[in-house]
């Protein structure tokens, strides 16, 4: 039996695990979801908490598996220089978050998406994280790829040498099959009420990455796809604008302190629109009652959506009820080319900009009508990245 094999064995521990099939669920545990804030938490309480917060799915015209923001990591250097760190983390979408919250050090972080299949995803990020000792394992069991004899000396090795395996190293049927239980099952684990058509939908999204590997890109649904939409290999190999590698996998301990956090279930995906009434609004009374502010706010680019769809003011109402202070941040990205303007902040070479402003400055702006457009949102109080 393979290395591979045997540790999946060892980590799944051969539980038969009980599946819930009804998907609405009782919120037994909300009433205890408060206390998650607390630190960490039991899997019934976490369950409790991500369904406190969620409002009823919504719709978007992407599969959202990876970003296709380049630029994702551009905004780390002035992060640093600001020193915004620890808090709560708030922020949209898929494993870029990771990249952000290695870098905050969050006491607790919430993946807040309108999408359904965003929270199905992240417990299939949450299972891997879950089952993984350390990165090479993750990519490994990502990409249902078998383990090098020698994992235990993988610590040290560059995000380079871990793309480099993953893509000489074949997957064989026997590692997809086990892979893809060994996750679905774990994500079963978690006491979220998780219907069969969920845990198949975690099976595709897991078994997308197997069949694409480092080439999987970002995919919208009824547009053909773009060439310049970044593999998740270029993702991985991503550098600040220092020339510093500074994805979550770039680093054992990036890779360690999100483990940590997933571990304790301190990472807590939601489903949510940033312009309703419900999730943004909960997620600010979890945060106030553990004493903490918000550091770090990723919306990437959905700010333009809610502009255009009528819940900007409401989104900033929300944002407002947060606790913050002046060094917390809101972190966006722009796409040029739908505009015809080309930001300050953009990098030559690059499709996406990525944008620092403070939160303050969005709610102080907001309260006297600056935002007219769009325009005016990416360009007002935009801080210097270099």
């Amino acid at each position: 039996m393979s290395p591979f094999m045997k540790y999946l064995l060892l980590a799944v521990g051969l539980l038969s695990l009980t599946v819930c099939v009804d998907p609405r669920g009782a919120r037994s545990a909300a009433s205890q979801s408060r206390g998650v804030a607390a630190g960490p938490a039991t899997d019934s309480a976490f369950a409790g908490l991500v369904q406190d917060l969620s409002e009823p799915g919504g719709y978007f015209d992407t599969d959202n598996l990876i970003s296709n923001e380049t630029s994702y990591l551009h905004v780390v250097d002035k992060m640093r220089e600001m020193g915004v760190s620890g808090g709560a983390y708030i922020g949209v979408g898929p494993d870029q978050n990771f990249s952000y919250i290695a870098l905050v050090r969050p006491s607790i972080a919430f993946i807040v998406d309108i999408r359904r299949d965003n929270l199905l995803q992240h417990l299939m990020f949450k299972s891997l994280f879950s089952l993984s000792r350390n990165r090479i394992e993750h990519l490994c069991l990502l990409f249902a790829r078998p383990f090098p004899d020698d994992v235990e000396e993988w610590d040290e090795r560059s995000v380079l040498e871990l793309v480099d395996y993953i893509d000489r190293t074949a997957a064989d049927s026997q590692t997809v099959d086990a892979a893809l239980a060994a996750v679905a099952s774990r994500a079963a684990s978690f006491s979220l009420p998780l219907s069969e058509e969920d845990l198949e939908t975690i099976r595709r999204f897991h078994y997308t990455f197997i069949r694409e590997g480092l080439g999987l890109r970002f995919r919208s649904h009824g547009r053909l796809p773009r060439l310049y939409y970044p593999t998740y290999r270029r993702l991985l190999l991503e550098t600040d604008l220092s020339g510093r590698q500074a994805s979550y996998l770039a680093y054992e301990e990036a890779f360690r302190l999100v483990k940590s956090l997933q571990d304790r279930n301190l990472i807590i995906p939601v489903v949510g629109d940033l312009g309703g009434d419900h999730a943004l609004a909960a997620i600010a009374v979890v945060v106030a009652e553990r004493g903490l502010r918000v550091s770090a706010f990723y919306t990437s680019n959905v700010e333009f959506y809610l502009m255009r769809d009528g819940g900007f003011d409401r989104f900033v109402a929300n944002v407002a009820q947060l606790p913050y202070d002046d060094n917390s941040v809101i972190i966006r990205s722009y796409f040029g080319r739908s505009f015809g303007f080309v930001h300050p902040q953009a990098v030559p070479g690059y499709y996406s900009a990525q944008l620092l402003q403070t939160i303050e400055s969005l709610v102080n702006d907001s309260e006297v009508g600056a935002y007219r457009s769009y325009l005016d949102l990416v360009t007002r109080h935009s801080l210097d990245l270099r």
